[in-house]
């Protein structure tokens, strides 16, 4: 599907709704909305992902400047961002597939977060892409309830800026527990 996501940096809270109700106006497609503050004191932070194949990708960026608030909009490449998103489930594990749930859980690098007779409820953050196999997965078993967050993005940094993080004589290295 035709997917694009945006960061949008935001001079208040309070502009999701009004991010929405433009998305909504204009017909377009919303697949993921989130929200958070932004770094800065009073800004915002919105990763917004919309099916680009319902209206044109300049069209979205141009509506999104109207909204006076908006500072600063980044299309955020899948190639050059970081994307992340949560899932809960709670799928049902009888005594003879518990087991294999909570390995399926510990391969996907997940967590189970509780645990009943008849069912189990789990956590995972990665990667849209995984998120949507383990789902895949999970449904085998029985899915009860499932909510996921919707995407988060940052653009990835630059080579020469992860290196110079990385050699920065300012930086001190991790230590193990013990170490001194």
């Amino acid at each position: 599907r035709g997917t694009r996501s945006f960061g949008t940096y935001t001079r208040r809270p309070g502009v999701l709704t009004r991010v929405a109700s433009l998305f909504a106006r204009r017909g377009y497609n919303i697949y993921s909305l989130a929200v958070a503050p932004a770094e800065e004191e009073g800004m915002s932070r919105i990763t917004v992902v919309v099916d680009v194949d319902s209206s044109p990708l300049e069209q979205i960026v141009k509506q999104l400047f109207k909204l006076i608030d908006v500072v600063k909009i980044s299309e955020l490449d899948p190639r050059r961002s970081v994307e992340r998103e949560r899932l809960l489930g709670t799928v049902r594990a009888t005594a003879d597939s518990r087991h294999q749930v909570v390995e399926l859980c510990g391969i996907f690098e997940g967590k189970v977060l509780a645990v009943a007779p008849d069912a189990v409820t789990l956590s995972l953050e990665g990667h849209p892409d995984k998120l949507d196999d383990f789902e895949e997965l999970l449904a085998g078993y029985g899915i009860v309830e499932l909510q996921r967050t919707g995407r988060v993005a940052l653009p990835k940094l630059d080579r020469s800026a992860r290196l110079r993080a990385v050699n920065s004589p300012n930086m001190t290295p991790p230590t193990r527990k013990g170490q001194v």
